[in-house]
């Protein structure tokens, strides 16, 4: 008796834009010319704030920092793309989520300078605290997802992780319980090749991070992270199919993290400065600027008042960040948990004992 086949599937990968700055005319999203070098804009100022961060940092003037150099495309792509109702979920490595979404950038400094009340999210930015512990954040995602349903809300709930984090149990528990139901969600994987020091390919044998959609019963589709186009068409029709009540979407972004993984690594002691160079060539900036420039829509002079009003835009988050006043050491206490614990008050009135 020959075998019955139970199921087959097949993983897509979408590219619009290539390394030379050309588009597929037939895939290319409907962005108005003015959105397109919005689009530009929000990449460049994601870059010019991660550089002057890792300055900072150097000068010991910010704590540990994750540089999002090389990702550009995949967080701007798809925080383009979200509407003002969506709630973003994110890990550590999302910069240029935060600018899309307009976060103000002092406080996004002031995170990283060790204060916790950076993440204090405005009315309409709709994003949760970042989540340093990797991929715990997924279930969160699908259980506001859910109340998100039961309530008739259009909301969606967008989770971002890295390719590591597609290695831990909570990414499995999360997507699945968001594919039994139906759950408006969207998980977004940044896979820039390594998980700190940890390469894609030892991380699993599937030929895809995609392809792991299948199994919990959902959407998945892998794109080109370095191409703005592709990341923010593949992730405006996943939210419209969860609007419609069709499910969550798995989004693997093809990209790579040109920088260390935090200012606390080398990343020249697991990886090659050959592949570096390599992934160099497909700058997600890089070729956005060559279609701009193809197009007639950026010009020497349009790029300089880009780059100087970013500029000042960051001089200014720097001088409103370091003329925040420091945190009182109690908040510690009064701000972990919703009311403070037994345990808590104890230990405030122990910190307060001894002159603090």
């Amino acid at each position: 008796m020959p075998e019955e086949i139970l199921s087959s599937f097949a993983i897509k990968r979408l590219s619009i834009l290539n390394e030379n700055g050309q588009v597929d005319e037939t895939l290319m999203p409907e962005l108005s010319d003015a959105q397109i070098v919005r689009l530009y804009e929000l990449m460049d100022l994601t870059r010019t704030f991660d550089s002057r961060a890792l300055n900072l940092q150097r000068e010991g003037r910010l704590g540990t920092y994750p540089s999002v150099l090389g990702q550009e495309a995949t967080q701007v792509g798809s925080g383009f793309a979200l509407d003002r109702e969506d709630w973003v979920f994110p890990s550590f490595r999302e910069l240029g989520v935060y600018i899309a979404k307009g976060f103000p950038l002092a406080q996004i400094y002031q995170y990283w300078g060790g204060d916790e009340r950076g993440q204090f999210s405005p009315e309409g930015a709709n994003i949760f605290p970042i989540c340093i512990s990797v991929g715990t954040h997924v279930p969160h995602a699908a259980g506001a997802a859910m109340a998100a349903k039961y309530r008739g809300e259009k909301s969606v709930m967008v989770a971002y992780l890295g390719d590591g984090g597609t290695s831990k149990g909570d990414f499995y528990e999360g997507l699945n319980m968001a594919g039994v139901f139906k759950l408006p969600m969207v998980c977004i994987v940044q896979n820039n090749q390594w998980a700190i020091s940890i390469s894609r390919k030892r991380q699993t044998a599937a030929s895809s991070l995609a392809q792991k959609a299948v199994a919990f019963g959902i959407e998945g589709i892998q794109v080109d992270g370095n191409d703005v186009f592709a990341v923010y068409e593949a992730t405006r029709q996943a939210l419209d199919r969860a609007r419609r009540g069709q499910g969550p979407t798995l989004i693997e972004c093809d990209t790579y993290r040109m920088a260390d993984h935090t200012t606390a690594d080398d990343a020249l002691r697991y990886r090659s400065a050959e592949e570096v160079e390599k992934w160099k060539a497909r700058d997600p900036q890089l070729r956005l600027r060559r279609f701009l420039e193809g197009r007639g829509l950026l010009s020497e002079s349009l790029q300089r008042e880009i780059d100087e009003k970013n500029t000042g835009m960051v001089d200014e988050a720097v001088r409103a960040y370091e003329m925040i006043e420091s945190a009182e050491p109690k908040d510690i206490f009064a701000y972990t948990y919703a009311s403070m614990t037994p345990r808590q008050v104890a230990q405030l009135e122990g910190f307060s004992d001894a002159g603090n």
